[in-house]
């Protein structure tokens, strides 16, 4: 007989979030509509403007999604297709597939034990004269190295393209990422720190050169309508999802502090049960916490993820599979054994809800259940 769970906490509560920005999201919808201004526009302009200025960067070029984004900063920084681009293996398969998409060569790098984020040491080993571009992952909310990524990117001419998709706010002495390498593609997925009411992105770098072959390449490789210069894309902002934008940057700082309060509570109920190992900040970082992941015992992942699951409690996996393994890249030939602490943390990772509208008796139900369930 199934019992009903004392209470329910998703991974994100959207539906919160959007309540505080409501009113003001409506009032420039009805702009956007009567103006029937719906890609690009004043609204767009606004965005990218104010986004670049919040996160220190000269250039923001809205998009359609994140993975566009990333492709579109390998494509508009040189990347050839042919070359070889570094990433690392625990990341979402997004890193991976654009890439290929622009006909380059994912190479894997290992993680760090502790954080999860990209080895210098892996990456250097990893690097050689087809390298092209090194594409560290901003995890989790928090920012990878990537000053330790600069001797090997010198060493071989490679450009540095941050995946900052899960990562707005988040800085690394006093840097933002996203403003650390020579462009970086950013996603404003529903659930990200900042995001759209559907899939958006951006490019963000401090190049004027970059900056306007992004935004021809992302128009069909068309500065003048009916003249194309280039094979493009199709992958534009539209005004609808700058509105929304907008209204939800404006309170991004708040939010992110509300994240860094929801993790910090989570360390003090969970510290000290055995089995159970909490993320850490880098030194240097300020993490914005997009996902907490803990790692369980490989052997309990399973059962602990029911135990949440059955309580009412949304946890989730980031990310169960490493790239490597996938049958999408196969075809690199990496195997089982080759990136020993990503498959670790693919085995052990759980992912416990965060957001900035979490409440404090919701994880206080949260580690209970989990303490209990590691018993």
């Amino acid at each position: 007989m199934k019992t009903t769970p004392a209470m329910r906490v998703p991974l994100v509560d959207l539906a919160a979030q959007h309540a505080e920005v409501d009113e003001e999201i409506q009032a420039g919808l009805k702009d956007v509509f009567a103006r029937t201004a719906f890609i690009g526009g004043t609204h767009v302009d606004e965005f990218e403007e104010s986004y670049a200025q919040w996160l220190g960067s000269r250039h923001c070029i809205g998009v359609g999604n994140g993975t566009d984004a990333l492709e579109l900063a390998l494509r508009a920084c040189g990347v050839e297709p042919g070359s070889e681009v570094i990433l690392p293996a625990n990341t979402f398969i997004a890193t991976a597939e654009v890439v290929s998409r622009m006909g380059g060569r994912p190479v894997l790098a290992d993680v760090d034990p502790k954080h999860l984020l990209i080895d210098p040491q892996s990456v250097q080993q990893a690097a050689g004269p087809n390298t092209q571009a090194l594409m560290p992952v901003h995890l989790f909310g928090q920012t990878a190295p990537v000053e330790q990524l600069e001797a090997t990117a010198r060493r071989f001419g490679s450009v540095m393209i941050e995946d900052a998709a899960q990562s707005q706010g988040a800085e690394r002495f006093g840097r933002r990422a996203g403003t650390l390498g020579d462009a970086a593609g950013t996603s404003f997925y529903p659930g990200k720190n900042l995001g759209a009411a559907g899939d958006a992105g951006a490019v963000l770098t401090s190049s004027a050169v970059i900056a306007d072959r992004v935004r021809l390449l992302s128009d069909h490789g068309s500065k003048v309508k009916y003249l194309h210069e280039v094979p493009g894309m199709n992958s534009r902002l539209d005004a609808v999802q700058a509105v929304v934008l907008s209204a939800k940057l404006a309170r991004l700082d708040a939010w992110n502090e509300r994240r860094r309060a929801a993790a910090s509570y989570y360390g003090e109920l969970l510290s000290g049960i055995a089995g159970l190992v909490l993320p850490a900040t880098a030194e240097g970082n300020t993490d914005v916490w997009h996902i907490y992941a803990v790692r369980v015992p490989a052997a309990e992942r399973n059962r602990v993820l029911e135990a949440l699951t059955g309580a009412g409690i949304a946890a989730a996996i980031h990310y169960p599979v490493p790239v490597h393994l996938t049958a999408a890249y196969a075809h690199l030939g990496y195997g089982p054994g080759d990136f020993p602490v990503s498959e670790d943390a693919a085995a052990r990772l759980i992912s416990l809800p965060i957001y900035p509208h979490l409440e404090r008796d919701q994880q206080e139900y949260v580690a209970a259940t989990l303490a209990e369930a590691l018993r």
